[in-house]
C-alpha cells in the first residue's frame, strides 16, 4: 500500500441483513451483515444461551483500538496538519532561549 493510500473498506456483495443490537451506554441503530455472517451470529447465540448484542458488542471492544490506529493514521496522511519543528516549538512556548 502506498503511503497516501487510505485502506480500502471491504464492500459487501453477498445479501446482507440488519441487526440491531442493544448496547448498554450507547445506542447503535443498525448493523448491516451479510445474511451468512448473520447466521453464525445466531447459531453462536443459540449454541451458548448469549445474545448476539454480546458478541456484537465483544466484536467492537475487541477491535476497536486497531480500527481507531489503522483509520486515523490513514487520515493523518491524506489530510496532513500543520508541522512543527523544535525551533518552532521552543519559540511558541518561550522555552530554551
Amino acid at each position: 500500500m502506498e503511503p497516501t493510500q487510505r485502506p480500502a473498506i471491504p464492500t459487501l456483495t453477498a445479501k446482507t441483513s440488519f441487526y440491531t443490537p442493544t448496547i448498554s451506554s450507547g445506542v447503535v441503530d443498525a448493523i448491516r451483515l451479510p445474511e451468512d455472517i448473520e447466521a453464525r451470529l445466531t447459531a453462536l447465540a443459540a449454541k451458548t444461551g448469549r445474545t448476539k448484542t454480546f458478541y456484537a458488542k465483544e466484536a467492537i471492544l475487541e477491535h476497536i483500538d486497531d480500527l481507531e490506529d489503522k483509520y486515523l493514521a490513514a487520515n493523518r496522511l491524506e489530510n496532513p496538519g500543520k508541522r512543527w519543528t523544535l525551533d518552532d516549538m521552543q519559540q511558541d512556548l518561550d522555552v530554551g532561549n
